[in-house]
């Protein structure tokens, strides 16, 4: 459940607040995190509950470390428990006290009250270490936070304001864009730039963007724009805090990306080269598939062409994988993807050019990743080779479908037609197909699964199932899936 969510239902059960005030409320909680960060402290909601208050909501800060206490989220908390909330419910001022955080460890602790008119309808707390933080002008953080729960009570798009980084530059202006606040780290940025102090400057000075060389704005973030200068990418967030139309303060955040784009372009060029790779390797095979292929045609054996076109179509599944991999941009198959390509290139070489295949798909949609994806392409074709030359005889049609279904530990395929079924006697005859001994290695040493064919459960002459299962690596993430079946 999100925060605002959470603090809806605790309103509604422990208070006599409105719809109208706890709509209020809920609007105002959608910056808490933004706001404990900004105060580098935890951030508490207090609640009148008949005598008692009751905690509606906490967030602790991402800009500094407080040691973890046993959360005290929808607890009553007796009113003398809390004198300085207390006072904030009585007086409607702000207030100002110590509290022991640990065991004789005492910090800070600032209360301020939500109004709805005259009346204070909820008190917000922040718990700040200040001795520790030594920020120089922390008050002028303090009164930025105020300004920007009450900014909240209108409404604000979540997105523009998200929790703050602790590597995060810090700059707060006045309503004339005069630097009034920053703390270190952007200092640090800003010296790198060549200013040297930025507390007084204008936020558009000249000194601050000389050496600038580059900015670019997000159509869908007005408020986030990326700059490039003195070797440096950041990326500027700037959030304006207005009253009545007038500019009342300017927050202006500040993160250094320059590492992460510099990553993010290596991934790039990484990918691109693996891509080139992939399509080189498809295009090889595909030239030793064309060559055997010729071979084939110059052969006066038709045991020999027999054996060199099975070699083609093991070739050429290994081919749809690279050649998938190459377009996708992605190390992982789609298993749907890959038997859709090997059924059509197996049924334009083994049927009849009237024959017509119909496939079908039940289950989630299998993704596996690549190091599965030329053992699963030759399994399939093997399969798919053994469909396509005995189940269909004397048949104009026939259905090729996969079952796929999850289980914790593995994956399981029924691949399945609804041809001629196995004969009577298949279990005892001795079988040297070197299709399915391919299939059973590859299945129980690459996979780590099992293999078996058997007739549907209807009898002979429904079709035939071949039921493979795949072992999930230790920590594999699910395959990305969709709920219903779909069409090849």
């Amino acid at each position: 459940m999100n925060l605002g969510k959470q603090l809806a239902a605790i309103c509604r059960r422990e208070t006599s607040l409105s719809e109208m005030q706890v709509s209020l409320l809920v609007r105002i909680s959608a910056v808490f995190p933004f706001v404990a960060d900004l105060v580098h402290g935890k951030l508490s909601l207090y609640l009148r509950s008949g005598r008692d208050f009751v905690i509606a909501a906490e967030v602790m800060p991402h800009t500094v470390y407080m040691p973890k206490k046993k959360s005290a989220l929808g607890a009553h908390i007796a009113a003398q428990e809390e004198p300085l909330v207390s006072a904030v419910f009585r007086t409607g001022t702000r207030q100002t006290g110590k509290r022991e955080w640990t065991y004789g460890a005492m910090i800070d602790m600032y209360a301020f009250g939500i109004h709805d008119g005259q009346s204070v309808l909820a008190v917000v707390t922040f718990d700040v270490d200040t001795e520790r933080l030594s920020i120089h002008g922390y008050r002028c953080l303090l009164e930025t936070a105020i300004d920007v729960l009450e900014y909240a009570r209108r409404g604000v798009r979540l997105e523009a304001w998200h929790p703050i980084a602790p590597s995060d530059g810090i700059i707060v202006t006045d309503g004339r864009s005069r630097i009034i606040f920053a703390n270190e780290a952007a200092q640090r940025i800003c010296r790198v730039l060549g200013v040297g102090n930025l507390k007084g400057c204008l936020l558009f000075d000249r000194l601050l963007t000389r050496h600038i060389t580059r900015e670019t704005v997000e159509h869908d973030c007005p408020w986030q724009k990326e700059i490039e200068g003195a070797g440096m990418i950041l990326i500027q967030r700037m959030l304006d805090l207005q009253e009545g139309g007038v500019q009342k303060r300017r927050i202006v955040l500040l993160s250094d990306v320059t590492e992460i784009r510099a990553r993010d372009k290596e991934i790039r060029i990484q990918s691109a080269i693996i891509q080139e790779i992939h399509h080189r390797v498809k295009n090889n095979l595909q030239m030793m598939a064309s060559l055997l292929r010729l071979q084939a045609r110059r052969s006066k054996s038709q045991e020999v062409k027999d054996a060199l076109k099975v070699s083609i179509h093991r070739i050429q599944s290994i081919s749809v994988v690279h050649e998938f991999l190459s377009q996708q941009g992605t190390e992982d198959i789609d298993v749907q993807e890959v038997l859709h390509q090997i059924v059509e290139l197996v049924a334009l070489d083994l049927s009849d050019k009237d024959f017509v295949v119909h496939t079908e798909y039940r289950g989630p949609r299998l993704v596996l990743p690549s190091r599965y994806a030329s053992s699963v392409a030759l399994v399939l074709n093997e399969l798919l080779l053994n469909t396509m030359k005995h189940a269909f005889a004397g048949r104009k049609s026939g259905t090729i479908g996969l079952r796929v279904e999850e289980e914790p530990q593995r994956w399981c395929l029924d691949l399945y037609d609804d041809g001629v079924g196995l004969p009577a006697d298949f279990a005892q005859r001795p079988h040297r197909s070197l299709g399915l001994q391919i299939v059973k290695t590859l299945v129980e040493g690459d996979l780590g699964g099992t293999f078996a064919l058997q007739n549907d459960s209807r009898g002979a002459g429904y079709g035939t199932h071949a039921l493979l299962t795949i072992a999930k690596p230790d920590g594999e993430e699910k395959p990305g899936y969709q709920a219903e079946s779909d069409p090849l």
